[in-house]
């Protein structure tokens, strides 16, 4: 929260504002949250927000994709610095479970209420699963698997992921996320090996 009185530059305000509708929409969904909400989460007027936003569809479109490149941006460093196949699967769960379980709000961002049944969020969230699951794919290093399989593998890994993790944060992460991170390395190792 900025203190009343300081000015911020377009934008620093711009990214604080963007944070607050990050946490408002994480906490409620995109129908429950009015820009009110956000103005007031932000500790601002709403012409001020809308100085910068439209809409709120404009406002959760740009969280929406801000939230995804964080979470493609953190898979990617951990993937790049990881030599084997092994590595590469615990490093990227554990990326991903770690992403979440700091950041629970951006799992509701990114698969909540309203996020599929709005078509131009459902083409956006299609978009960035794309990137992440080409990603996934790119290190799926078994001879067996032509591209188009490793691109299925990926999508089955993403969905795994997506679902239990979705679970556990729901049931209020009453495992750690080191402990979620294992099985999960677990159950998608073995798969790999399975269809070696």
């Amino acid at each position: 929260m900025v203190e009343a009185g300081i000015r911020l530059g377009a934008a620093e305000r711009r990214e604080q504002l963007l944070a607050a509708a990050t946490q408002t929409f994480g906490t409620h969904g995109f129908t429950a949250t009015s820009m009110n909400d956000i103005a007031i989460a932000a500790n601002v007027t709403k012409p001020v927000l809308y100085q910068h936003f439209d809409s709120k569809h404009e406002l959760f479109l740009e969280v929406l994709t801000s939230t995804a490149g964080e979470l493609n941006t953190a898979i990617s460093a951990v993937l790049s610095h990881a030599s084997t196949g092994r590595e590469k699967v615990e490093k990227g769960i554990a990326v991903y479970v770690d992403f979440f379980d700091e950041f629970p709000e951006h799992y509701r961002v990114l698969y909540g209420e309203g996020v599929r049944s709005e078509p131009a969020f459902a083409l956006e969230l299609r978009s960035i699963e794309d990137t992440i699951n080409a990603l996934i794919a790119e290190h799926i290093d078994i001879d067996e698997l032509d591209h188009d399989l490793r691109r299925l593998a990926a999508e089955a890994i993403s969905g795994l992921l997506e679902s239990a993790v979705g679970r556990w944060l729901d049931e209020g992460q009453p495992q750690s996320a080191t402990k979620v991170s294992e099985l999960l390395t677990s159950l998608a190792w073995r798969g790999l090996r399975g269809a070696a």
